[in-house]
């Protein structure tokens, strides 16, 4: 009957502490569950050697007897037999019971036993008396999804309805989500496998471009055109919030490219109720076209006061 390599089985060597070993089946199990392999022969397979390998290791007793005896373990009962019956006698020096072969070495041929049956192979069974099918619980799987808004969408605490995996789920969006910004909706993921946690729901934003503000964090950015005559003369002109439109003066004088702050007009902060980003606005003078000869005979009348 062949050794089998139970270490090479969880991906763990000799050495591996019992915390190693637990974390190595834990990984492994999850993965090759049949519940999430319905359909996939060789992960079931996997999966009872998995088990077979967790079984011996995770059980100091079992990984003693299968550290000391290896391929040898068939023989382990007669050794121990004739080492009492010869008390204080030499193991070699009286000979080996068991003709050249040295019951301590290992055989480590990383050969497999016969799992077909669905149980513990033939080597487990001999050598520790079979034993029963891990029944651990594990944690579903995790899912995740995009969910798009516009950016006015991101502005206001609404509800939308999801629809992962089949099912309908109704979430609250709160206001002030960012691009790129994933939440985690505890136990909305795949079910527990053998009555484990049910997984999570893990959701990114993705906020699209807005034609008339730019974002950053909680402040906004808006670019207002005004003309030349308002810029040079000053006067008033209406700007787009988020939510409605204000009038703004402007001052007589104002250059091109010149900003404007306006306090608590810009993004909802997220989960801070009534906290805003501020609105900045950035003037763009408008240079007229298409002048009338009169009204370029007045530049040129203005332009020459102006070099004087």
């Amino acid at each position: 009957m062949e050794y089998i390599d139970y270490y090479k089985i969880l991906g763990v060597d000799k050495n591996a502490s019992q915390d190693d070993i637990k974390k190595a089946y834990r990984k492994l199990a999850r993965k090759l569950h049949p519940d999430l392999n319905p359909d996939d022969k060789e992960a079931h397979k996997r999966f009872q050697e998995l088990n077979e390998a967790n079984e011996v290791l995770s059980d100091p007793d079992k990984r003693k007897k299968y550290d000391q005896y290896g391929k040898d373990w068939k023989q382990a009962e007669a050794y121990e037999q004739a080492r009492q019956s010869q008390p204080g006698g030499d193991y070699y020096a009286r000979g080996n019971p068991f003709g050249n072969q040295n019951p301590f070495e290992s055989g480590f041929d990383g050969s497999e036993g016969d799992f077909s049956s669905g149980g513990f192979s033939d080597f487990f069974a001999s050598m520790f008396g079979g034993g029963r099918r891990s029944r651990s619980q594990f944690k579903g799987q995790d899912y995740r999804a995009e969910l798009h808004l516009s950016l006015r969408d991101a502005a206001e605490t609404h509800k939308r309805t999801l629809t992962i995996n089949g099912k309908k789920l109704r979430i609250t969006i709160p206001a002030g989500v960012e691009n790129g910004q994933e939440i985690r909706l505890k136990g909305q993921g795949g079910p527990g496998v053998n009555n484990g946690p049910a997984g999570d729901l893990y959701i990114t934003f993705v906020i699209g471009n807005d034609p008339v503000f730019k974002r950053l964090k909680d402040d906004l950015y808006l670019t207002q055109e005004i003309d030349l005559y308002t810029a040079v003369l000053g006067g008033e002109v209406m700007v787009d919030t988020l939510g409605s439109k204000v009038k703004l003066k402007v001052k007589p004088e104002t250059q091109n490219g010149t900003k404007v702050r306006l306090k608590g007009k810009g993004f909802p902060v997220y989960k801070k109720e009534g906290q805003f980003g501020d609105l900045i606005i950035t003037y763009q003078v408008n240079i007229p076209t298409g002048l009338s000869e009169e009204q370029k005979t007045l530049f040129q009348q203005l332009a020459n006061l102006t070099t004087k």
